[in-house]
Protein backbone atom coordinates (compact mmCIF):
# COMPACT_ATOMS: atom_id res chain seq x y z
CA UNK A 1 0.00 0.00 0.00
CA UNK A 2 2.43 2.27 1.03
CA UNK A 3 3.76 1.40 -2.68
CA UNK A 4 0.95 2.16 -4.09
CA UNK A 5 1.04 5.54 -2.60
CA UNK A 6 4.40 6.43 -2.76
CA UNK A 7 3.43 5.63 -6.40
CA UNK A 8 0.54 8.20 -6.39
CA UNK A 9 2.74 10.69 -4.25
CA UNK A 10 5.45 9.89 -7.52
CA UNK A 11 2.55 11.09 -9.76
CA UNK A 12 1.42 13.67 -7.67
CA UNK A 13 5.02 15.17 -7.42
CA UNK A 14 5.43 14.68 -10.96
CA UNK A 15 2.40 16.52 -11.95
CA UNK A 16 2.68 19.34 -9.62
CA UNK A 17 6.03 19.55 -10.92
CA UNK A 18 4.80 19.98 -14.93
CA UNK A 19 2.15 22.82 -13.83
CA UNK A 20 4.55 25.26 -12.72
CA UNK A 21 6.23 24.70 -16.14
CA UNK A 22 2.90 25.04 -17.65
CA UNK A 23 2.13 28.20 -16.03
CA UNK A 24 5.60 29.73 -16.93
CA UNK A 25 5.19 28.98 -20.78
CA UNK A 26 1.29 30.44 -20.31
CA UNK A 27 3.20 33.26 -18.63
CA UNK A 28 5.99 33.75 -21.47
CA UNK A 29 3.39 33.65 -24.00
CA UNK A 30 1.26 36.19 -22.56
CA UNK A 31 4.27 38.26 -21.45
CA UNK A 32 4.96 37.65 -25.92
CA UNK A 33 1.56 38.43 -27.08
CA UNK A 34 2.16 41.66 -24.94
CA UNK A 35 5.14 42.64 -26.70
CA UNK A 36 3.39 41.78 -30.10
CA UNK A 37 0.77 44.08 -29.08
CA UNK A 38 3.25 46.91 -28.46
CA UNK A 39 4.72 46.59 -31.83
CA UNK A 40 1.29 47.15 -33.40
CA UNK A 41 0.88 50.13 -31.55
CA UNK A 42 4.18 51.10 -32.78
CA UNK A 43 3.59 50.48 -36.11
CA UNK A 44 0.07 52.59 -35.70
CA UNK A 45 2.05 55.35 -34.56
CA UNK A 46 4.23 55.38 -37.15
CA UNK A 47 1.83 55.03 -39.58
CA UNK A 48 -0.08 58.09 -38.62
CA UNK A 49 3.51 59.87 -37.76
CA UNK A 50 3.87 59.66 -41.78
CA UNK A 51 0.78 60.35 -42.83
CA UNK A 52 0.41 63.65 -40.81
CA UNK A 53 4.06 64.57 -42.26
CA UNK A 54 3.16 63.65 -46.04
CA UNK A 55 -0.43 65.86 -45.12
CA UNK A 56 2.48 68.32 -44.14
CA UNK A 57 4.73 68.42 -46.38
CA UNK A 58 3.06 66.75 -49.97
CA UNK A 59 4.09 70.06 -52.15
CA UNK A 60 7.72 69.25 -51.11
CA UNK A 61 7.19 65.75 -52.33
CA UNK A 62 5.88 66.82 -55.55
CA UNK A 63 8.29 69.89 -56.37
CA UNK A 64 11.55 67.92 -55.38
CA UNK A 65 11.55 65.13 -58.21
CA UNK A 66 10.09 67.48 -60.40
CA UNK A 67 12.79 70.02 -60.26
CA UNK A 68 15.11 66.76 -60.44
CA UNK A 69 13.43 65.94 -63.61
CA UNK A 70 13.74 69.41 -64.99
CA UNK A 71 17.79 69.94 -64.36
CA UNK A 72 17.65 66.05 -66.07
CA UNK A 73 16.36 67.04 -69.40
CA UNK A 74 17.95 70.39 -69.15
CA UNK A 75 21.37 68.63 -68.69
CA UNK A 76 20.35 66.52 -71.95
CA UNK A 77 19.33 69.73 -74.02
CA UNK A 78 22.65 71.09 -73.32
CA UNK A 79 24.22 68.07 -74.39
CA UNK A 80 22.36 67.51 -77.63
CA UNK A 81 24.18 69.66 -80.04
CA UNK A 82 27.72 67.31 -79.63
CA UNK A 83 25.32 64.69 -79.58
CA UNK A 84 24.43 65.66 -83.31
CA UNK A 85 27.83 66.27 -84.65
CA UNK A 86 28.93 63.33 -83.80
CA UNK A 87 25.60 60.90 -84.85
CA UNK A 88 26.60 60.57 -88.12
CA UNK A 89 23.74 62.43 -89.96
CA UNK A 90 26.38 63.59 -92.31
CA UNK A 91 28.67 61.16 -92.53
CA UNK A 92 31.05 61.97 -95.89
CA UNK A 93 31.70 65.51 -94.41
CA UNK A 94 34.97 65.24 -93.28
CA UNK A 95 35.73 67.14 -89.61
CA UNK A 96 37.23 70.55 -90.33
CA UNK A 97 37.07 70.07 -94.25
CA UNK A 98 35.34 73.82 -94.05
CA UNK A 99 37.25 75.56 -91.15
CA UNK A 100 34.29 75.67 -88.77
CA UNK A 101 33.07 73.26 -86.20
CA UNK A 102 29.44 71.54 -87.22
CA UNK A 103 26.49 74.85 -85.86
CA UNK A 104 24.19 74.13 -83.20
CA UNK A 105 21.60 74.53 -85.76
CA UNK A 106 21.94 70.81 -86.82
CA UNK A 107 19.54 69.73 -84.06
CA UNK A 108 17.06 71.91 -84.96
CA UNK A 109 17.73 69.98 -88.74
CA UNK A 110 17.06 67.31 -87.55
CA UNK A 111 13.31 68.21 -86.29
CA UNK A 112 12.31 70.04 -88.77
CA UNK A 113 13.71 68.23 -92.51
CA UNK A 114 11.32 66.81 -94.41
CA UNK A 115 8.24 68.27 -92.22
CA UNK A 116 5.09 68.65 -94.50
CA UNK A 117 2.69 68.98 -91.09
CA UNK A 118 0.63 72.18 -91.64
CA UNK A 119 1.18 75.28 -89.32
CA UNK A 120 -2.20 75.92 -87.92
CA UNK A 121 -3.46 78.97 -86.00
CA UNK A 122 -7.08 79.51 -83.75
CA UNK A 123 -8.94 82.19 -85.57
CA UNK A 124 -12.66 82.96 -84.00
CA UNK A 125 -12.09 79.93 -81.59
CA UNK A 126 -11.21 77.47 -84.65
CA UNK A 127 -8.10 76.33 -85.52
CA UNK A 128 -7.47 76.34 -89.15
CA UNK A 129 -4.17 76.13 -91.18
CA UNK A 130 -2.14 79.29 -91.49
CA UNK A 131 -1.68 78.85 -95.42
CA UNK A 132 -4.80 77.51 -97.22
CA UNK A 133 -3.88 75.87 -100.17
CA UNK A 134 -6.06 74.86 -103.10
CA UNK A 135 -6.68 71.11 -103.01
CA UNK A 136 -4.34 68.58 -104.36
CA UNK A 137 -6.55 67.36 -107.43
CA UNK A 138 -7.17 71.08 -108.09
CA UNK A 139 -3.20 71.80 -107.86
CA UNK A 140 -2.77 69.61 -110.64
CA UNK A 141 -4.95 72.30 -113.10
CA UNK A 142 -3.57 75.30 -112.00
CA UNK A 143 -3.01 78.23 -114.80
CA UNK A 144 -0.98 80.90 -113.64
CA UNK A 145 -1.87 84.01 -116.11
CA UNK A 146 1.17 84.46 -118.55
CA UNK A 147 0.36 87.05 -120.49
CA UNK A 148 2.20 90.27 -120.38
CA UNK A 149 0.95 93.03 -117.71
CA UNK A 150 -1.54 95.55 -118.74
CA UNK A 151 -0.21 98.86 -120.82
CA UNK A 152 -1.94 100.67 -117.89
CA UNK A 153 0.54 100.04 -115.42
CA UNK A 154 1.95 103.02 -114.06
CA UNK A 155 5.47 102.38 -115.41
CA UNK A 156 5.49 100.96 -118.91
CA UNK A 157 9.01 100.95 -119.68
CA UNK A 158 12.09 100.54 -117.51
CA UNK A 159 15.82 101.29 -118.21
CA UNK A 160 18.37 99.66 -117.21
CA UNK A 161 21.53 101.92 -116.84
CA UNK A 162 25.08 100.02 -118.06
CA UNK A 163 28.21 101.67 -119.15
CA UNK A 164 27.67 101.10 -123.06
CA UNK A 165 28.65 104.53 -124.52
CA UNK A 166 29.80 105.63 -121.31
CA UNK A 167 33.44 105.83 -119.84
CA UNK A 168 32.45 104.40 -116.45
CA UNK A 169 33.71 100.78 -116.58
CA UNK A 170 36.01 101.49 -119.50
CA UNK A 171 39.54 100.60 -118.98
CA UNK A 172 42.08 97.27 -117.94
CA UNK A 173 40.16 96.92 -114.54
CA UNK A 174 39.61 92.98 -113.66
CA UNK A 175 38.63 93.39 -110.48
CA UNK A 176 34.83 93.30 -110.26
CA UNK A 177 34.62 94.37 -106.49
CA UNK A 178 37.12 97.44 -106.99
CA UNK A 179 35.34 99.91 -105.25
CA UNK A 180 33.95 103.36 -106.20
CA UNK A 181 34.87 106.84 -103.99
CA UNK A 182 35.34 104.42 -101.16
CA UNK A 183 31.93 102.79 -101.30
CA UNK A 184 30.46 99.90 -102.52
CA UNK A 185 29.54 100.74 -105.49
CA UNK A 186 31.44 98.78 -108.26
CA UNK A 187 31.74 98.16 -111.79
CA UNK A 188 28.76 95.67 -111.46
CA UNK A 189 26.88 98.24 -110.17
CA UNK A 190 27.68 101.62 -111.38
CA UNK A 191 27.84 104.42 -109.22
CA UNK A 192 24.20 106.04 -108.52
CA UNK A 193 25.05 109.48 -107.01
CA UNK A 194 22.52 111.35 -104.39
CA UNK A 195 20.71 112.79 -106.92
CA UNK A 196 20.30 110.25 -109.21
CA UNK A 197 18.83 108.00 -106.05
CA UNK A 198 16.31 110.64 -105.07
CA UNK A 199 15.15 110.57 -108.95
CA UNK A 200 14.95 106.77 -109.11
CA UNK A 201 12.28 106.66 -106.67
CA UNK A 202 9.76 109.21 -109.04
CA UNK A 203 7.22 107.04 -111.15
CA UNK A 204 7.16 107.91 -114.54
CA UNK A 205 6.04 105.96 -117.25
CA UNK A 206 9.47 105.35 -118.63
CA UNK A 207 11.85 104.66 -115.31
CA UNK A 208 15.39 104.26 -115.79
CA UNK A 209 17.02 103.15 -113.02
CA UNK A 210 20.17 101.22 -111.98
CA UNK A 211 20.10 97.47 -111.35
CA UNK A 212 22.71 96.01 -111.48
CA UNK A 213 24.97 94.34 -114.11
CA UNK A 214 26.07 97.55 -115.08
CA UNK A 215 29.38 96.48 -116.73
CA UNK A 216 30.77 93.35 -118.78
CA UNK A 217 33.54 93.52 -116.39
CA UNK A 218 31.37 93.62 -113.65
CA UNK A 219 31.17 90.33 -112.20
CA UNK A 220 28.75 87.81 -111.55
CA UNK A 221 29.84 85.03 -114.36
CA UNK A 222 27.29 82.62 -115.48
CA UNK A 223 27.47 80.11 -118.24
CA UNK A 224 26.01 79.91 -121.56
CA UNK A 225 24.44 77.02 -121.02
CA UNK A 226 22.99 77.88 -117.55
CA UNK A 227 21.34 81.12 -119.05
CA UNK A 228 20.13 79.42 -121.60
CA UNK A 229 17.88 77.21 -119.10
CA UNK A 230 17.03 80.70 -116.93
CA UNK A 231 15.44 82.26 -119.79
CA UNK A 232 13.81 79.51 -120.50
CA UNK A 233 11.70 79.58 -117.20
CA UNK A 234 8.06 81.11 -116.82
CA UNK A 235 8.27 80.69 -113.10
CA UNK A 236 10.87 79.99 -110.94
CA UNK A 237 11.94 79.28 -107.73
CA UNK A 238 15.67 79.90 -106.51
CA UNK A 239 17.94 80.33 -103.55
CA UNK A 240 21.65 80.92 -103.29
CA UNK A 241 24.84 79.85 -101.17
CA UNK A 242 27.85 81.19 -101.41
CA UNK A 243 30.96 81.24 -99.72
CA UNK A 244 30.89 77.71 -98.59
CA UNK A 245 27.53 78.33 -96.12
CA UNK A 246 24.56 76.87 -95.93
CA UNK A 247 23.54 73.16 -97.13
CA UNK A 248 21.08 72.37 -100.38
CA UNK A 249 17.89 71.36 -98.97
CA UNK A 250 15.34 69.38 -101.68
CA UNK A 251 11.86 70.97 -102.09
CA UNK A 252 9.06 69.00 -101.08
CA UNK A 253 5.11 69.39 -101.04
CA UNK A 254 4.98 69.88 -104.92
CA UNK A 255 2.56 68.69 -107.65
CA UNK A 256 2.75 67.26 -110.73
CA UNK A 257 2.21 69.97 -112.85
CA UNK A 258 4.81 72.47 -110.56
CA UNK A 259 7.95 69.82 -111.15
CA UNK A 260 6.37 70.31 -115.16
CA UNK A 261 6.14 73.96 -115.17
CA UNK A 262 8.39 75.08 -112.54
CA UNK A 263 12.48 76.01 -112.33
CA UNK A 264 14.33 75.16 -109.39
CA UNK A 265 17.64 77.11 -109.20
CA UNK A 266 20.21 77.23 -106.60
CA UNK A 267 23.08 79.91 -107.11
CA UNK A 268 26.31 78.37 -106.01
CA UNK A 269 30.08 79.72 -105.84
CA UNK A 270 33.14 77.57 -106.75
CA UNK A 271 33.76 78.11 -102.77
CA UNK A 272 30.46 76.38 -101.86
CA UNK A 273 30.51 73.60 -104.85
CA UNK A 274 34.14 72.78 -103.21
CA UNK A 275 32.56 72.63 -100.01
CA UNK A 276 29.80 70.34 -101.30
CA UNK A 277 31.40 67.96 -103.28
CA UNK A 278 33.66 67.19 -99.98
CA UNK A 279 30.28 66.04 -98.49
CA UNK A 280 29.29 64.19 -101.48
CA UNK A 281 27.03 66.32 -102.86
CA UNK A 282 28.16 66.11 -106.18
CA UNK A 283 26.54 67.76 -109.61
CA UNK A 284 24.88 65.23 -112.33
CA UNK A 285 26.19 65.22 -115.91
CA UNK A 286 22.78 67.17 -116.12
CA UNK A 287 23.38 69.73 -114.25
CA UNK A 288 21.36 68.82 -111.22
CA UNK A 289 21.28 67.51 -107.78
CA UNK A 290 17.90 66.35 -106.70
CA UNK A 291 15.32 68.95 -107.98
CA UNK A 292 17.82 71.82 -108.16
CA UNK A 293 19.40 73.07 -110.82
CA UNK A 294 23.02 73.95 -109.94
CA UNK A 295 24.34 77.50 -111.43
CA UNK A 296 27.56 78.09 -110.27
CA UNK A 297 28.70 82.02 -110.33
CA UNK A 298 32.09 83.08 -110.74
CA UNK A 299 33.55 86.48 -110.29
CA UNK A 300 31.53 87.63 -107.34
CA UNK A 301 31.39 91.50 -107.43
CA UNK A 302 31.35 91.85 -103.75
CA UNK A 303 33.63 90.65 -100.65
CA UNK A 304 30.82 90.72 -98.22
CA UNK A 305 29.04 87.18 -99.27
CA UNK A 306 25.82 88.72 -97.81
CA UNK A 307 25.72 91.08 -100.39
CA UNK A 308 26.62 88.99 -103.41
CA UNK A 309 23.69 87.14 -102.21
CA UNK A 310 21.34 89.79 -102.87
CA UNK A 311 21.78 89.63 -106.64
CA UNK A 312 19.79 86.59 -106.70
CA UNK A 313 17.00 87.68 -104.07
CA UNK A 314 16.32 91.03 -104.52
CA UNK A 315 17.13 90.88 -109.05
CA UNK A 316 15.40 87.33 -110.39
CA UNK A 317 13.75 89.51 -113.07
CA UNK A 318 17.19 90.12 -114.38
CA UNK A 319 18.58 86.51 -114.45
CA UNK A 320 15.31 85.20 -115.55
CA UNK A 321 13.93 87.53 -118.00
CA UNK A 322 11.47 85.87 -119.30
CA UNK A 323 9.51 84.82 -116.27
CA UNK A 324 6.64 85.95 -114.96
CA UNK A 325 6.77 84.67 -111.85
CA UNK A 326 9.31 83.78 -109.27
CA UNK A 327 9.85 83.01 -105.44
CA UNK A 328 13.04 83.13 -103.44
CA UNK A 329 14.09 81.35 -100.33
CA UNK A 330 16.57 81.80 -98.12
CA UNK A 331 19.18 78.64 -98.12
CA UNK A 332 18.73 78.43 -94.11
CA UNK A 333 15.18 77.12 -95.22
CA UNK A 334 13.45 74.24 -96.85
CA UNK A 335 10.81 74.83 -99.31
CA UNK A 336 7.96 72.57 -98.58
CA UNK A 337 4.63 73.82 -100.61
CA UNK A 338 3.40 73.64 -103.71
CA UNK A 339 5.37 76.81 -105.81
CA UNK A 340 1.38 76.88 -108.37
CA UNK A 341 -0.51 76.71 -105.61
CA UNK A 342 1.50 78.93 -103.17
CA UNK A 343 1.50 81.53 -106.13
CA UNK A 344 -2.39 81.27 -106.54
CA UNK A 345 -3.26 81.44 -102.57
CA UNK A 346 -0.60 84.52 -102.16
CA UNK A 347 -0.74 86.70 -105.31
CA UNK A 348 -3.51 86.02 -107.26
CA UNK A 349 -6.40 84.89 -104.82
CA UNK A 350 -5.49 88.31 -102.84
CA UNK A 351 -5.04 90.41 -106.44
CA UNK A 352 -1.30 91.35 -105.02
CA UNK A 353 1.93 91.59 -106.81
CA UNK A 354 4.25 91.06 -103.89
CA UNK A 355 3.94 89.00 -100.89
CA UNK A 356 6.21 88.99 -98.19
CA UNK A 357 6.24 88.15 -94.44
CA UNK A 358 5.72 90.62 -91.35
CA UNK A 359 8.87 90.46 -88.78
CA UNK A 360 8.34 88.22 -85.81
CA UNK A 361 9.76 90.17 -83.27
CA UNK A 362 10.29 94.21 -84.23
CA UNK A 363 7.54 96.62 -85.83
CA UNK A 364 9.85 99.33 -86.64
CA UNK A 365 12.76 100.26 -88.59
CA UNK A 366 14.15 102.46 -85.60
CA UNK A 367 13.61 99.21 -83.82
CA UNK A 368 15.73 97.04 -86.27
CA UNK A 369 18.19 99.28 -86.45
CA UNK A 370 18.80 99.00 -82.49
CA UNK A 371 18.67 95.02 -82.76
CA UNK A 372 21.30 94.58 -86.05
CA UNK A 373 23.57 96.76 -83.76
CA UNK A 374 22.93 95.03 -80.76
CA UNK A 375 23.25 91.60 -82.41
CA UNK A 376 26.66 92.79 -84.07
CA UNK A 377 25.01 92.26 -87.69
CA UNK A 378 26.41 95.28 -88.87
CA UNK A 379 28.72 98.33 -87.72
CA UNK A 380 27.28 101.05 -85.68
CA UNK A 381 28.89 103.73 -87.85
CA UNK A 382 27.20 102.20 -91.29
CA UNK A 383 23.91 101.77 -89.26
CA UNK A 384 23.81 105.55 -88.37
CA UNK A 385 24.84 106.79 -91.54
CA UNK A 386 21.71 104.55 -92.85
CA UNK A 387 19.30 105.47 -89.83
CA UNK A 388 20.19 109.01 -90.02
CA UNK A 389 19.53 109.51 -94.05
CA UNK A 390 16.32 107.68 -93.43
CA UNK A 391 15.41 110.29 -90.59
CA UNK A 392 16.68 113.02 -92.98
CA UNK A 393 14.63 111.52 -95.80
CA UNK A 394 11.16 111.87 -93.40
CA UNK A 395 10.64 107.97 -92.61
CA UNK A 396 7.87 107.58 -89.68
CA UNK A 397 8.76 105.48 -86.80
CA UNK A 398 5.03 104.42 -87.29
CA UNK A 399 5.07 100.67 -85.99
CA UNK A 400 1.97 99.92 -89.07
CA UNK A 401 2.17 100.32 -92.98
CA UNK A 402 -1.50 99.79 -94.84
CA UNK A 403 -2.65 98.14 -91.44
CA UNK A 404 -0.02 95.56 -91.21
CA UNK A 405 3.47 95.87 -89.22
CA UNK A 406 5.81 98.56 -90.64
CA UNK A 407 8.80 95.91 -90.56
CA UNK A 408 9.18 92.92 -93.04
CA UNK A 409 11.63 89.35 -92.72
CA UNK A 410 12.33 88.88 -96.03
CA UNK A 411 13.59 84.91 -96.03
CA UNK A 412 10.38 83.77 -98.56
CA UNK A 413 9.63 86.21 -101.23
CA UNK A 414 6.48 85.64 -103.54
CA UNK A 415 6.16 88.31 -106.75
CA UNK A 416 4.57 88.54 -109.72
CA UNK A 417 7.68 90.49 -112.14
CA UNK A 418 5.67 93.55 -113.29
CA UNK A 419 7.70 97.07 -114.03
CA UNK A 420 6.80 98.36 -110.89
CA UNK A 421 7.49 95.63 -108.94
CA UNK A 422 10.95 95.05 -110.43
CA UNK A 423 12.14 98.71 -110.38
CA UNK A 424 10.79 98.27 -106.42
CA UNK A 425 13.16 95.65 -106.51
CA UNK A 426 16.33 97.43 -108.60
CA UNK A 427 15.57 100.14 -105.31
CA UNK A 428 15.78 98.06 -102.79
CA UNK A 429 19.46 96.58 -104.24
CA UNK A 430 20.69 99.80 -104.71
CA UNK A 431 20.01 101.02 -101.02
CA UNK A 432 21.44 97.68 -99.52
CA UNK A 433 24.52 98.52 -101.64
CA UNK A 434 24.71 102.22 -100.79
CA UNK A 435 24.22 101.13 -97.02
CA UNK A 436 23.96 97.76 -94.87
CA UNK A 437 23.56 94.86 -96.65
CA UNK A 438 20.70 94.66 -93.85
CA UNK A 439 17.92 94.21 -95.79
CA UNK A 440 14.77 94.55 -93.14
CA UNK A 441 16.17 97.78 -92.55
CA UNK A 442 15.67 99.12 -96.43
CA UNK A 443 12.99 97.60 -98.01
CA UNK A 444 10.27 99.18 -95.52
CA UNK A 445 12.09 102.62 -96.26
CA UNK A 446 11.83 101.91 -100.26
CA UNK A 447 8.08 100.76 -99.77
CA UNK A 448 7.39 103.90 -98.45
CA UNK A 449 9.15 106.14 -101.06
CA UNK A 450 7.29 104.45 -103.86
CA UNK A 451 4.05 105.13 -102.02
CA UNK A 452 1.94 103.90 -105.78
CA UNK A 453 2.67 100.12 -104.78
CA UNK A 454 0.16 99.48 -102.88
CA UNK A 455 -0.92 96.03 -103.52
CA UNK A 456 1.50 94.30 -101.04
CA UNK A 457 0.20 91.12 -99.87
CA UNK A 458 1.80 90.96 -95.90
CA UNK A 459 1.24 87.60 -94.78
CA UNK A 460 1.50 86.76 -91.17
CA UNK A 461 4.50 84.69 -89.69
CA UNK A 462 2.22 81.64 -89.35
CA UNK A 463 2.01 81.60 -93.10
CA UNK A 464 5.94 81.91 -93.52
CA UNK A 465 6.19 78.58 -91.31
CA UNK A 466 4.05 76.79 -93.06
CA UNK A 467 5.79 77.56 -96.76
CA UNK A 468 9.50 76.19 -95.58
CA UNK A 469 11.07 74.23 -92.76
CA UNK A 470 13.10 76.55 -91.26
CA UNK A 471 16.95 75.24 -90.19
CA UNK A 472 18.76 77.91 -89.55
CA UNK A 473 22.24 79.19 -91.07
CA UNK A 474 25.14 76.52 -90.86
CA UNK A 475 27.57 79.08 -89.92
CA UNK A 476 26.67 81.40 -86.80
CA UNK A 477 27.36 85.51 -88.17
CA UNK A 478 30.66 87.15 -86.56
CA UNK A 479 30.52 90.70 -85.80
CA UNK A 480 32.04 92.92 -89.20
CA UNK A 481 35.34 94.55 -88.71
CA UNK A 482 36.43 97.56 -90.07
Amino acid sequence: MSSSIFNNNSISISVSDDDPDEQGRMRVRVRRKRKKHGDQRGQTECTQLLIRWFVKYWILLVFLPAAALLIFEATRIGKKPGLAVNSGVNEMKKPGSLGNKEPISKVKELSNLNRLDPTTHVVGGVRERCLKLLPAEELEHVELPLTEESSSNLVKRLVYLSDQGTPYGAGDSTYSWQRINDTRFNLFTGHQTMDEREKSFKVNETAVIHCGFYSENGGFKISDEDKSYMQSCKVAVSTCAFGGGDDLYQPIGMSEASLKKVCYVAFWDEITLAAQELQGNKIGDDGFIGKWRIVIVKNLPFVDQRLNGKIPKMLPHRLFPHAKYSIWVDSKSQFRRDPLGVIEALLLRTNSVLAISEHGARSSVYDEAKAVVRKHKATPEEVEVQITQYRKDGLPADKRFNGRKALNEASVIVREHTNLTNMLMCLWFNEVVRFTSRDQLSFPYVLWRLKVVKNINTFPVCTRKDLVNSMGHIRKAKPLTN
